[in-house]
């Protein structure tokens, strides 16, 4: 179990829900298959195989959101209405109108649904109760949205608050690549995106590239604003921080594989050990980030 992203979200430090209390609200909103006609079901599911909704490890706890959908191109749907739409001409002698070719697409809609494929998504998320965060394991935020908005509706009260820090990732990452250093046990890798704030919006990506030359430098006094780049934490945590504070392309290293790996004997034991190891890490990393972008500010509910 290791997380590749975190859209990071506060909650209360020491956050007032026991376990069986959550567990209890979740199991409210159930995941469900997709009935004959749904095009979607969500719901939440145990993030292991015959557990509980929320799994526990070292007081850190994890969850899962499934996503199902009924896969029913509309371009089969317009199709298959144009046919029929085509034979009733025919037999009426003039072509169905609006009204009556959104009867035919909704009547193909109704008799092809139940015989459409569906594709499940499962989304985790991370509750640290202790130290007060959710992070989702999702690329962005709208995808993170999909479970923020299923805890709103299984859960009596959600007091969830948005990251914000004292100085904006683009400014701070503006200041690391124009003086080739990060403070705190960070260091700059060799990835790097730039854009420029005029209308043209050029953008300059660098991949596997030094970023310690001049020519970053040219490009931040043309203008040009870091978006993306690429840290390494304490030798053990590599990833990306975006303009928007998001941590993407979440890397363990080696170091921390192998601890994770070690001792244990069976699959539950080393997702338990995974899991273990992967939120004990980013529970140090998260504040050594928003502490190298000068600490949180107090924010709105999401």
């Amino acid at each position: 179990m290791w997380f590749r992203n975190l859209q990071l979200y506060r909650l209360p430090v020491r956050w007032d829900m026991r376990i069986d209390q959550l567990e209890d609200q979740l199991a409210r909103r159930r995941f469900m298959p997709c009935g004959s006609q749904d095009p979607e079901s969500r719901g939440w599911l145990s993030p292991v195989a015959d557990g509980p909704l929320v799994h526990a490890v070292g007081g850190q706890w994890l969850i899962a959101l499934g996503i199902e959908h009924r896969l029913l191109p509309s371009s089969v749907v317009k199709q298959e209405a144009e046919e029929r739409a085509a034979r009733i001409e025919l037999e009426q002698g003039f072509k169905p109108g609006r009204k009556q070719m959104k009867d035919l697409r909704d009547e193909v809609t109704r008799e092809f649904m139940p015989r459409a494929f569906t594709r499940r998504t499962k989304v985790y998320a991370w509750i640290d109760p202790q130290d007060g965060w959710l992070a989702v394991d999702v690329a962005s935020v709208s995808r993170a949205e999909d479970i923020l908005e299923a805890l709103r509706q299984s859960l009596d009260a959600f007091p969830l608050t948005l990251v914000r820090t004292e100085t904006s990732p683009v400014a701070a990452m503006s200041d690391w690549l124009a003086g080739g250093d990060v403070p705190g046990n960070f260091t700059i890798d060799m990835d790097c995106e730039l854009k420029s704030v005029t209308e043209d919006k050029a953008a300059v990506r660098y991949v596997r590239h030094s970023l310690d030359g001049d020519e970053i430098k040219t490009h931040l006094q043309e203008g040009k604003l870091p978006t993306k780049l690429a840290l390494t934490w304490n030798d053990r945590v590599s990833f990306l921080l975006t303009d928007k504070g998001e941590i993407k392309r979440l890397q363990f290293l080696d170091v921390v594989q192998e601890e994770a790996s070690a001792g244990s004997e069976d699959a539950a034991e080393l997702f338990d050990a995974h899991f273990a190891l992967m939120t004990g890490e980013l529970r140090q990393l998260i504040p050594a980030v928003i502490g190298i972008l000068g600490g949180e500010l107090a924010t709105p509910a999401v």
